[in-house]
């Protein structure tokens, strides 16, 4: 019986994956709960398994006191004594209390917890096997599906194909093996829960990986991807060696390498450009095949004017916008595409001179209100110095032709007058009244000095 029981572990653990420790632990638990609910609930109890006979134990435990208050749990200094001279007060001492016929209850009890443990213990090992395979590829089988899900078989765990990861018009029969995208993994009170995926846009990273080397090693990186599965997808790719053509890797001898990956995913068309750093470039590449003449920018915006020839307009925009529609995905830009005629029409609309000429305008604007500020800065320290103000152009021989007639001494008496004998009251009034004046003569600016200096 004992060796039978050490077999069973080890096939437990061969053809299940647990662990014989673990395997033990949850019989031993099992064990401790058969125990307290059929015999003894109140002793505190230890349950040991003997590797060497393959036998469980049952034993209480009890601590050594000088007086007993709970005869199920203490033992008294003497009576341990009495087993064992080397005993203090709070040891442990275990004693054997392994029924002879442990009962049929208490064995169904035991077999019930113990086909728990070792269901949750083989949930938790499955969690942790396929928690490693989240965002990447697996292959697997078609059991069977329902109106919306799709359900895979994928060895030791059924997979979810969610309706949103469900390529439009395809079809599978059961035992089809198909390759999914593990989208994520969630660990539920029902066990590990799988949801896969065939229209995630990380799928084609994954099968280009596969059937691209250069790309599973680095030397071409996919940068971008946008896809409306089983249609059409786009690929930005960039390579880090400037020897290697990015689109040429990935497209491969005679297509090789990407009908593959078309071929996988039921005819999906792939579009595949170059990544460009310069949005500009970006944007005419991912417009591939029309011919792109110009790019604008809207100011302050993640959008742009596409100008295209008359004739490539159609071709541009794609069936039913397709191809404008991947190339703002892969992008990230809100794209308006109009071809040369239309482009000329709208520079004059209003629409145009909003998001195009609005920042001109106020640049415009912000320079003609500073040169402004400039003049009114120079005028008050023009008004804040009178001899200046007398030798300025604003009043001058042009200006006023009574300053012809006025002598010379007459001049040099005003350039050499002290402002520092007018109070600041009566410097403020003239250049009141000089701001007011639509004309100002040298003859009124002496005046009013020579006047203030006999006060």
């Amino acid at each position: 019986m004992s060796k039978q029981l050490i077999q069973a572990f080890e096939m437990l653990e061969q053809e299940k994956g647990i662990s014989k420790d673990t395997i033990i632990d949850a019989v031993q638990s099992a064990l401790v709960f058969a125990y307290k609910r059929n015999f003894d609930q109140a002793q505190n109890v230890e349950v040991v398994f003997d590797d060497k006979k393959g036998s469980f134990h049952v034993y209480s435990v009890k601590e050594v006191v000088e007086t007993v208050m709970d005869s199920n749990l203490e033992v008294s200094l003497e009576d341990a004594l009495e087993i064992n001279r080397g005993y203090e007060i709070g040891d442990k001492i275990r004693f054997e209390v392994t029924p002879e016929d442990f009962g049929r209850i208490a064995a169904q009890t035991a077999k019930q917890v113990i086909t728990q443990r070792l269901r949750e213990a083989e949930r938790e090992i499955i969690y942790e096997e396929f928690i490693d395979y989240e965002d990447d590829l697996l292959t697997g089988t078609v059991e069977r599906q329902d109106r919306r899900y799709i359900y895979v078989n994928l060895g030791k765990i059924e997979a979810v194909l969610t309706p949103e990861g469900q390529i439009p018009g395809e079809y599978f029969q059961p035992h089809d093996r198909i390759q999914v995208y593990v989208e994520r993994v969630e660990n539920t009170t029902k066990g590990p829960q799988i949801y896969v995926s065939r229209t995630h846009p990380n799928m084609l990273k994954r099968l280009f990986e596969q059937e691209v080397p250069e790309i599973y090693d680095g030397t071409v990186e996919i940068r971008a991807i946008a896809r409306e599965a089983g249609d059409r997808s786009k690929l930005a790719v960039y390579s880090n060696d400037p020897n290697v053509d990015p689109v040429g890797t990935c497209v491969g001898p005679r297509g090789s390498r990407v009908q593959t990956v078309v071929n996988e995913l039921k005819g999906e068309n792939m579009d595949i450009i170059e990544w460009d750093e310069d949005p500009a470039v970006l944007i005419a590449n991912a417009l591939n095949p029309a011919d792109v003449l110009a790019v604008h920018f809207v100011p302050n915006e993640q959008a742009c004017v596409v100008v295209v020839p008359d004739n490539h307009l159609s071709l541009a925009i794609g069936k039913r916008g397709q191809n404008a529609r991947l190339a703002a995905k892969l992008t990230g830009y809100k794209i308006d595409i109009k071809s040369e005629t239309e482009y000329e029409d709208y520079q004059d609309s209003e629409e145009y001179k909003e998001k195009f000429l609005q920042d001109q305008n106020l640049e415009a604007e912000s320079e003609e209100v500073e040169s402004l500020l400039n003049d009114v800065n120079a005028g008050e320290e023009l008004m804040s110095d009178p001899a200046a103000l007398a030798s300025d152009s604003l009043v001058s021989e042009e200006t006023d032709p009574l300053l012809s007639e006025v002598s010379a001494d007459d001049q040099a008496g005003f350039e050499n007058y002290d402002e520092e004998n007018i109070h600041p009251d009566d410097m403020e009034e003239i250049v009141s009244d000089v701001e007011e004046s639509d004309e100002v003569t040298y003859d009124e600016l002496l005046d009013e000095g020579q006047d203030l200096e006999k006060e």
